[in-house]
């Protein structure tokens, strides 16, 4: 019967040689994203760049709004003193200036991203390469969903 033969054969070139001419396409299908709770917690160390937004600062999030920020550190805590509205960022508002800054042409834009849930964990952002003091890098540590989490700010000595 040779029948038995030309299907296997069949369904071998469908599924490989059938589509060897083709390029994958790759390029077209969307970034995996990052589903945003309702209400989160990190710890947000931003350390570069001449800007307000420097030291290590416990944040809690609900509803994509910053409901509190402690300061972990003298330089969170000296900013946090300015009190300026926004501040402190949500984890979108920190990948929407990312986004801003790619879109706008910086030099540099990375973002790293948890291999679970895909939060970022680490942006760093540099609009031109060769000027001083222009960067922002964010390290994220302590997501927690639900109730925020992190460590507790370390006790006067």
């Amino acid at each position: 019967m040779r029948v038995k033969t030309v299907l296997p054969a069949i369904l071998l070139g469908t599924l490989t040689g059938a589509c060897a001419g083709a390029e994958p396409n790759v390029m077209q299908t969307s970034a995996p994203t990052w589903t945003t709770p309702a209400k989160y917690g990190f710890t947000l160390d931003s350390q570069c760049g001449e800007r307000a937004l420097i030291g290590r600062f416990q944040v809690t999030v609900e509803n994509n709004k910053v409901v509190r920020a402690t300061g972990l550190d003298d330089a969170a805590r000296r900013a946090l003193m300015l009190r300026m509205a926004d501040l402190v960022p949500t984890l979108n508002a920190l990948e929407a200036e990312a986004e801003t800054a790619r879109r706008d042409g910086a030099d540099v834009v990375e973002i790293v991203r948890d291999p679970v849930d895909l939060h970022p964990t680490r942006i760093k952002i540099d609009p031109e390469r060769n000027a001083i003091d222009d960067e922002a890098c964010y390290t994220i540590e302590d997501y927690t969903i639900g109730l925020a989490g992190g460590p507790a700010p370390s006790p006067s000595r």
